[in-house]
C-alpha cells in the first residue's frame, strides 16, 4: 500500500480548518482533552484508516500521555530522538518523505458536558503536533494540518454529539512540512501541546485585538473585533483606568483614548487588566501601552533606543522535551532576569502561548519567530529550496498568519521574524508583505534577507568584531555580506542587530565585552542574542543505570550533529555556566567608573527606568578580608544619565592589597529576585604599591654542581631531581603541560580572521593543530641535574614524537627562610607555527587514602575565568571543592581555571605566587583528571575513576573565543608560543 497522497502535498492542511485567531482567556466553555490516550506506533505511514472507527477495539493498545513526545516515553519502545542541526534525517527529495515514516495513532473518548451551549460552534484545538496530523471525530474525517509549533482549530460543530464522543488522531513523524522545520533541535514527534474542545457562542467574540500605543504620557487602544452582529453591544473595560466604553454595533468600534498611563517596557512591565464583553462571552487581556517604531537607523520603543541583551530560546527540557511546564518556564525567565537578560528571540518558532504571558509580566523584549527553517537545502546551493518555490507559497503564508494572529496581543513582542536560515525567495517576501499589511506597529526581521529587500532591520549572525564595527560606523564603505555597494549602503541606514552571536557551546563564549563596547560606541548597533540559552541534553541512562545527558549520536541516529545541541548558557539541569555570569557582567544595567580621586561615576544604562529600585553597597578588603563596608548615597539616576558620587575615606594597608568593591543591588524583592540581588558590581585597586612591587627578590644561588638530585629541601624530598614528597604528602612534578582538553570552541573551525592576525587557519580547528604538533603527547628528557647549598636545579628538553620543535624547561628549587621557592623558566625553540592552549606545569597529588577535598585561594573567582572571559571575576578569598571547581560540560573539556592567583592552599600545600617581570600572575586548575583523559571522553560518565588529584599552575591560558560557530579568539587573547616564568613559594 503506497503512502497517503497528503504526504507529498505541500498544502498546509485541509478539511474543516478554522482561520487563525488570538489565544485568549475566555469564559466560554472549554473541555481539556489532555490526559491518557490509547496509542499505537507503526513503522510506516501506509496504514488502513481503522484508527477512525468508534467501534474499533483498542483495548490492546498502549496508553500514552498527551501532551508528550512519543520518543521520550517508555524505554525506547516508541523510537528514539534524533538530533540534527542542518542535515535532514531523511533523503532530500522534496516534497516526498520515505515510506519508513513512524506514525502514531491516538484515540480517546470524551463526554460532552450536559451544559454545552446549544447553537454554539464547537472547535477542536491543537496547540502543537509534530509534524503532520489527520483528525477524525466519531468516525468522520475532520481534516489534516501541519505546522508543528503552530495552533490549529477545526470546526467540529456538525460532528460532535451529546454524550460520548470518539476522537482519533494519526500523527506522521515525517511529512512535506518537515522540510520547513529543520531547526537546530531534536526531532520529537507527537502531540506535545494541549488539545482542547472549545465552544464558540454565536453571540461571542470570534477574535479580539487590542492594539495599544503610548506617547507623551498618554495611552490609547486601537481595537479590532471579529464578531457577528448578535454579539453587540460589546463593552471594553479597563477598571484601573476608569475606562468603560460600549459599542452598540460593529461600525461604532474605534480608538479609545485612555489618558495618562504608565508605559510598558521590559524594565517596567506595567500591565493593565482589561475585559471585552459581548452578549455571550467575556475575554480577559492584560494590556501594555507602548509604541514601537524605527526612526532612521534607530529601533525605538516609546521613543527610546532599545539595546537587546538577549538570548535565543528554544523550548527544551531534559525529560519533557518541548512539553510546556509553566512553573519551570517561569523560573527559566526569572533566571534570565537575574542574569540581566532583557530580550528573547523565540528560536525558531512560536513558544507555548503562556510563555509570552510570562514575558509580558516579567518584562522582556521579544522577537517572535515563525515556525520555519529549511537549512538542510544550503549544502546543495539552496537548490529546490521551498522559499522560492510557488508550490510552497500557501504553506509559508499559513505559517506566518498563524504566528501573528495567535500572539498579536502581547506587548512584549516588538518585532516579527519570518523564520531562520531558509535562504531567500519570493515566499519569504510574500510573508513579509502580509505582516506589513496586517500589523504596521511592529517591524519585520529575517536574517537571511542580506540585501534588505523585504525586511525593516539589518540582521546578521556571528559577524566578527571588526565587521560589526564597520556596520556601525557612519560612512564605512566596507562590503557587506551578499550585498552590492548600493545594497550595503541601504542596509547601513537601518538598525542593526545580531540575531545570533557568541556561540555558547561548552566553555565560553569569549569576547562578549568587545561586542558590548561597539554597541555603546555606535547607536546604530542594537545589541543581539546569544546562541543560545539552554543545553538540550536529554536525560537518559547507560546500560548499568548511570544517568547522563544525551546529545546527538547517543540514540543511534543514522545522521546526527553530535553535541552541537549542547550550546547553552545554562546546562541541561538548569545550572548557570560561567559564561552566563560573564554575560551578566557585560550586560549590567549600571556601570561604575572610578576616578583617581575619591569618587565613582554611576551610569544608568537602562532603557527607561531610573535607579531608585537599587541600593549601592561598598566594601573595602585588605588581601581579600573585609575591613569596612557601607552604603553609598546615590540619588535616583534617570535612564541614560550618570552621576558622580563621593566615596568614603578608604583605609589603605601599607603591606596588603587594598581593593574597593561597589555593587548595585535590589533594594527590595521583585517577582524574579530577592532583596540584595546583585545586578552590577565593580572593583578598584587602591593598594599602596603596584602588585609587582610586592614580590621579593629571587634568591641568588651560586656554587652549582652536577649531582644525583636525591635530597631534601625543607619539607620537600627529591629523587634524581624530581619532586616526590612535599609538606608530608606524595607529590610529583612540576611537569610541563601545554595541552588542555579542547573546548568546543577549540574544536571548532567556523571563522577566523582572513588576515591571519588571529593565528588561526581557516577551516582548521586549533585543537587539530595542537594534536598535529603533539601537544597532547609531549615527552621529556632530563638533560641535567645540579645542586647548590639549599637549592636544586634541573634542565629538561620537552618535545613530541616526529617533531623537531621543542622547549627547554629549567626548574630551580631553593630554601628561603622557612619557605621553599620554585622558579620555572619555559623557553620554546624557534618555529612553533600555531597558538598554544596553555603554558603551565602539573603536579600529581595521589590520594594516598586521603583525596584532596578542594582549594582555598586568594585571587580571581569565584568561577572559572579565561583571558577573554574575565569580566565577571572579582578578586577575593574563595573556597571550593574539587567538583565545584569544574563545570560538568556535556562533553568533557577544559574547565576550572582561576586567574591571577596570589595564594593557594590545596590538601595541606600552601603557596604564594609572584608576578613575572611583566606583572602577570599565574592561574590554577585543580581537577581529578588529566587533559588527555578529559579529551578522550565523550561524556562525563566515561571519565575513568581517579586516585589522583592534579594541580596545574598556568603561566598563561589561550582565550576561549566562539569558534564552535563564530569568531575565533581575538588576537589580544591568543596564546602565542613564548618564554614564560612561574615563581611560587611553598610554606613550611
Amino acid at each position: 500500500m503506497p503512502a497517503p497522497a497528503y504526504l507529498s502535498d505541500t498544502a498546509p492542511g485541509s478539511g474543516a480548518r478554522v482561520a487563525p485567531r488570538s489565544w485568549l482567556r475566555s469564559d466560554a466553555p472549554a473541555l481539556s482533552l489532555d490526559g491518557t490516550w490509547r496509542f499505537r506506533l507503526s513503522p510506516t505511514a501506509d496504514l488502513p484508516e481503522d484508527v477512525a472507527g468508534p467501534a474499533l477495539d483498542d483495548s490492546g493498545w498502549d496508553e500514552l500521555a498527551v501532551p508528550a513526545h512519543w520518543v521520550l516515553q517508555g524505554d525506547g519502545e516508541y523510537g528514539r530522538p534524533i538530533y540534527t542541526n542542518v542535515q535532514f534525517p531523511f533523503p532530500l527529495d522534496p516534497p516526498h518523505v520515505p515510506d519508513e515514516n513512524p506514525t502514531g495513532d491516538y484515540r480517546r473518548t470524551f463526554e460532552l458536558p450536559a451544559d454545552w451551549p446549544e447553537g454554539a460552534r464547537t472547535v477542536l484545538r491543537f496547540d502543537g503536533v509534530e509534524s503532520l496530523y489527520r483528525v477524525w471525530l466519531n468516525g468522520a474525517e475532520v481534516g489534516i494540518a501541519t505546522g508543528s509549533r503552530l495552533a490549529q482549530e477545526f470546526d467540529v460543530t456538525d460532528l460532535v454529539r451529546p454524550g460520548t464522543n470518539h476522537v482519533a488522531v494519526r500523527v506522521h513523524q515525517w511529512s512535506p512540512a518537515s522540510y520547513l522545520e529543520d531547526q537546530d533541535q531534536w526531532w520529537l514527534p507527537g502531540i506535545f501541546r494541549d488539545v482542547t474542545l472549545v465552544a464558540r457562542p454565536v453571540d461571542g467574540l470570534q477574535d479580539v485585538w487590542l492594539r495599544t500605543g503610548w506617547a507623551g504620557g498618554d495611552g490609547w487602544v486601537e481595537p479590532e473585533l471579529t464578531a457577528d452582529d448578535a454579539a453587540f453591544p460589546v463593552t471594553l473595560r479597563i477598571p484601573s483606568l476608569g475606562v468603560e466604553t460600549v459599542w452598540t454595533r460593529p461600525a461604532d468600534v474605534g480608538r479609545v483614548e485612555v489618558g495618562p498611563v504608565e508605559p510598558w517596557t521590559a524594565e517596567t512591565p506595567r500591565l493593565y487588566d482589561a475585559t471585552v464583553e459581548s452578549t455571550g462571552e467575556t475575554v480577559s487581556l492584560r494590556l501594555g501601552f507602548r509604541t514601537v517604531e524605527i526612526r532612521g537607523d534607530r529601533f525605538l520603543v516609546n521613543g527610546e533606543r532599545v539595546v537587546f541583551h538577549g538570548m535565543n530560546r528554544h523550548e527544551a527540557h531534559p525529560v519533557r522535551g518541548r512539553v510546556f511546564d509553566e512553573q519551570h518556564a517561569r523560573e527559566d525567565l526569572a533566571r534570565m532576569k537575574r542574569f540581566n537578560v532583557n530580550a528573547i528571540r523565540t528560536s525558531h518558532y512560536p513558544p507555548h502561548p503562556r510563555l509570552l504571558d510570562l514575558a509580558d509580566e516579567l518584562g522582556f523584549w521579544v522577537i517572535l519567530e515563525c515556525d520555519l527553517e529549511t537549512h538542510g537545502f544550503e549544502k546543495n546551493g539552496w537548490t529546490r529550496n521551498p522559499s522560492d518555490d510557488p508550490a510552497w507559497r500557501d504553506a509559508y503564508l499559513d505559517r506566518i498568519e498563524r504566528t501573528v494572529e495567535r500572539d498579536k496581543n502581547h506587548p512584549s513582542i516588538v518585532m516579527w521574524s519570518l523564520g531562520n536560515e531558509s535562504g531567500t525567495g519570493a515566499n519569504l517576501a510574500a510573508m513579509s508583505a502580509w505582516v506589513h499589511a496586517r500589523d504596521s506597529g511592529r517591524p519585520v526581521h529575517y536574517e537571511g534577507d542580506y540585501t534588505g529587500e523585504y525586511t525593516d532591520v539589518y540582521s546578521r549572525m556571528y559577524s566578527t568584531v571588526p565587521e560589526t564595527e564597520q556596520i556601525g560606523t557612519d560612512g564605512s564603505t566596507a562590503p557587506l555580506l551578499g550585498c552590492t555597494p548600493a545594497q550595503g549602503a541601504r542596509q547601513r541606514t537601518k538598525p542593526f542587530l545580531l540575531c545570533e552571536y557568541a556561540h555558547a557551546m561548552g566553555n565560553g563564549p569569549g569576547a562578549l565585552d568587545q561586542y558590548e563596547a561597539l554597541v555603546d560606541a555606535h547607536p546604530r548597533l542594537h545589541g543581539g542574542f546569544v546562541w543560545e540559552w539552554r543545553d538540550h541534553g536529554i536525560l537518559t541512562r547507560t546500560a548499568d543505570g548511570t544517568p547522563f545527558y544525551a546529545y546527538g549520536g547517543d540514540f543511534g541516529e543514522v545522521v546526527h550533529d553530535g553535541n552541537f545541541v549542547m550550546d547553552g548558557m545554562i546546562l541541561s539541569d538548569d545550572t548557570p555556566t560561567p559564561g552566563l555570569y560573564e554575560f551578566a557582567a557585560m550586560a549590567s544595567p549600571v556601570r561604575f567608573t572610578f576616578d583617581d580621586a575619591v569618587g565613582v561615576t554611576v551610569a544608568n544604562r537602562r532603557h527607561s527606568a531610573a535607579t531608585d529600585d537599587l541600593r549601592f553597597d561598598w566594601r573595602v578588603e585588605h588581601d581579600g578580608r573585609i575591613v569596612a563596608r557601607g552604603v553609598l548615597a546615590v540619588p535616583p539616576i534617570p535612564a541614560g544619565s550618570s552621576a558622580r558620587v563621593e566615596l568614603p575615606a578608604i583605609a589603605v594597608a601599607p603591606d596588603a592589597e587594598t581593593w574597593l568593591t561597589v555593587e548595585a543591588v535590589l533594594a527590595a524583592a521583585t517577582s524574579w529576585a530577592p532583596e540584595g540581588h546583585v545586578v552590577a558590581s565593580a572593583q578598584a585597586d587602591r593598594s599602596a604599591q603596584a602588585l609587582g612591587g610586592a614580590a621579593p627578590a629571587a634568591p641568588r644561588i651560586t656554587g652549582w654542581r652536577d649531582a644525583e638530585g636525591s635530597l631534601t629541601l625543607g619539607s620537600a624530598a627529591f629523587e634524581r631531581g624530581r619532586l616526590v614528597r612535599l609538606a608530608g604528602r606524595a607529590v610529583s612534578g612540576p611537569r610541563l603541560e601545554l595541552f588542555r582538553a579542547p573546548t568546543d570552541n577549540d574544536e571548532g573551525s567556523a571563522f577566523s580572521d582572513p588576515t591571519g592576525s588571529d593565528g588561526a587557519v581557516p577551516g582548521v580547528s586549533s585543537a587539530s593543530l595542537w594534536r598535529a604538533h603533539g601537544l597532547d603527547r609531549l615527552v621529556h628528557r632530563l638533560v641535567a641535574v645540579q645542586e647548590a647549598p639549599g637549592a636544586l636545579r634541573t634542565l629538561t628538553r620537552v618535545s613530541a614524537a616526529d617533531s623537531a620543535l621543542s622547549l627547554t624547561v629549567e626548574t630551580v628549587w631553593a630554601l628561603v627562610g622557612d619557605e621553599l621557592e620554585l622558579r620555572v623558566e619555559i623557553e620554546p625553540s624557534a618555529g612553533w607555527p600555531t597558538v598554544w592552549p596553555r603554558i603551565g606545569v602539573r603536579f600529581n597529588l595521589p590520594d594516598g587514602g586521603e583525596p584532596i577535598p578542594g582549594a582555598e585561594w586568594f585571587g580571581l573567582g569565584p568561577r572559572e575565568s579565561y583571558p577573554d572571559s574575565i569580566q565577571a571575576a572579582r578578586l577575593g578569598r574563595y573556597t571550593a571543592s574539587v567538583d565545584e571547581l569544574s563545570v560538568p560540560y556535556a562533553r568533557p573539556q577544559e574547565t576550572g581555571h582561576r586567574s591571577a592567583v596570589r595564594e593557594l592552599t590545596v590538601g595541606g600545600l600552601a603557596l604564594r605566587a609572584f608576578p613575572d617581570g611583566r606583572g602577570r600572575l599565574p592561574g590554577f586548575v585543580l581537577t581529578r583528571h588529566t587533559p588527555q583523559q578529559l579529551a578522550a571522553a565523550e561524556h562525563p560518565h566515561e571519565l575513568p575513576a581517579s586516585q589522583t588529584t592534579y594541580l596545574f599552575l598556568d603561566a598563561a591560558q589561550h582565550g576561549l573565543g566562539s569558534r564552535a560557530c563564530g569568531p575565533d579568539v581575538w588576537p589580544e587573547f591568543s596564546l602565542r608560543p613564548e618564554a614564560r616564568t612561574l615563581r611560587v613559594r611553598f610554606g613550611s
